[in-house]
């Protein structure tokens, strides 16, 4: 007889973490299932050991800055298998604090592959579970290509797993993984050339914040390449990878390939087939606003869905389903309008609300565009003199700030407060009666003329 639950979370990532915590305080019976270790893509692939690397990169760049305010400095190095161990290290904790955090809030953790045996009940190994309510929360992996040698390369997870720094790498891709690996690479020392498909990266951002990525991947010494597409992949006798392409260059050599051309869901080992569930032809599930799926009592939330990819898409929108379906908030749910998003590229870029295309397709001659361009006071000295450029996207005779798109550096900070104004419907005219904190970069968003 399978054992029965008010409600089953497939999937430990943050999404399912969170939905499961926020409905078992709600006094509900509720199990999480999980094969691998807890926190999902974010906390173990993703952003959490992506961030270290980040800081690392940008303490080099840092290094390479220090001259210019008179330090003098005659070595430095640097240990990629030290900082590992120690990022591994932070890691784990952060996965041994999730053990505490389902426990403390009353989830039992079921360990290993749920497979659906009909609409309200779950397998997994030998045992049976039932629910109520079953919430799919499983999550994406990276692509890898059908092409020969594909396997040669590694993806964003191959990355983590990496011992030492590559001297060469390419990437394939053009998206936020790949701007951002290629950046943490390169100033770590890696010599990395980035292989575009299309004419730029970072396709569905503004205009503005692709044109200037573009600029300062190449100015920072990165090889772009676009127009360019891998065919085949060969290892020759030295290790070396030959990448065989179409593009501007016929074959590329490198020692570590690295695909980041995308992520596809992790449904079809789940039997959806047995509960009717509709996927698209990706393997996502479509969910309406309230993260319903096409079957009573079954839900969707995080990457296996077709909204946003984001780490904190996914716990408000398990938070919120768990509030309308154990806390009588019968119309709780995630807007998926004006949600803010960073790449941690170098520089960063920090967006919210609409590009300057999608506001004209919607509002015409009604918008209104203030864009900023200028060197940040840090770099008053060093030899790298990186820009920063800020846009506000706005419509109507009150100016209503529909978008705000920044590049340079602490995009990633300043971005989150301003998020909040927009979300509120601030107006330019909001902005301009803002007291400026002098001297910041964030102060050209409330001085833009």
């Amino acid at each position: 007889m399978a054992q029965h639950y008010d409600l089953i979370v497939i999937g430990g990532g943050s999404g399912g973490l969170s939905a499961a915590e926020r409905a078992a305080r709600y006094g509900v019976r509720c199990a999480l299932i999980e094969a691998g270790r807890l926190g999902g893509t974010c906390v173990n692939v993703g952003c959490v050991p992506k961030k270290v690397m980040w800081y690392a990169a940008n303490l080099a760049h840092a290094l390479d800055d220090a001259p210019g305010y008179g330090f003098r400095l005659d070595y430095f190095g640097f240990d990629w298998h030290k900082l590992k161990i120690a990022r591994d290290h932070f890691v784990r904790d952060i996965n041994e604090w999730y053990l505490g955090y389902l426990a403390e809030a009353g989830v039992t953790l079921i360990r290993g592959f749920a497979r659906f045996t009909d609409a309200h009940t779950l397998e997994v190994g030998s045992e049976h579970y039932s629910a109520d309510h079953i919430i799919i929360a499983t999550g994406g992996r990276p692509q890898i290509p059908e092409l020969p040698g594909a396997e040669f390369g590694i993806t964003s997870d191959g990355f983590f797993a990496l011992e030492a720094c590559p001297p060469r790498v390419a990437i394939a891709g053009s998206g936020y993984i790949a701007v951002e690996l290629a950046g943490m690479l390169h100033a770590l020392g890696a010599e990395v050339t980035l292989l575009v498909r299309g004419d730029q990266v970072l396709r569905p951002f503004d205009a503005m914040l692709r044109e200037q990525l573009m600029e300062r991947l190449r100015e920072d010494g990165i090889t772009v390449l676009t127009r360019t597409q891998i065919r085949a992949v060969a290892r020759l006798a030295n290790g070396t990878l030959g990448l065989h392409c179409d593009g501007q260059n016929s074959i590329l050599y490198a020692e570590t390939l690295l695909w980041a051309i995308g992520r596809d869901p992790n449904t079809e080992a789940l039997n959806l087939a047995t509960t009717g569930v509709a996927t698209t032809s990706s393997g996502s599930i479509p969910t309406d606003p309230y993260q319903n799926t096409n079957i009573s009592g079954i839900y969707a939330i995080g990457d296996v869905t077709e909204h946003f990819h984001l780490t904190p898409v996914a716990i408000a929108a398990g938070r919120r389903l768990a509030d309308r379906l154990f806390g009588q908030q019968p119309e709780r749910r995630l807007p998926y309008e004006n949600i803010a998003s960073v790449v941690f590229s170098h520089p960063p870029i920090g967006t919210v609300g609409l590009t300057e295309d999608e506001a004209r397709r919607q509002h015409g001659d009604a918008v209104r565009i203030y864009q900023t361009r200028f060197r940040p006071m840090y770099h008053a000295f060093t030899v790298r003199q990186p820009q920063t450029v800020m846009k506000l996207i706005c419509v109507g005779a009150e100016e209503k700030i529909v978008g705000c798109h920044l590049i340079g550096a602490g995009a990633d900070e300043i971005l989150q407060g301003f998020a909040v104004a927009v979300r509120m419907g601030a107006t330019k005219r909001d902005f301009d009666d803002t007291v400026a904190i002098h001297p910041t970069s964030a102060e050209e968003l409330v001085t833009m003329r």
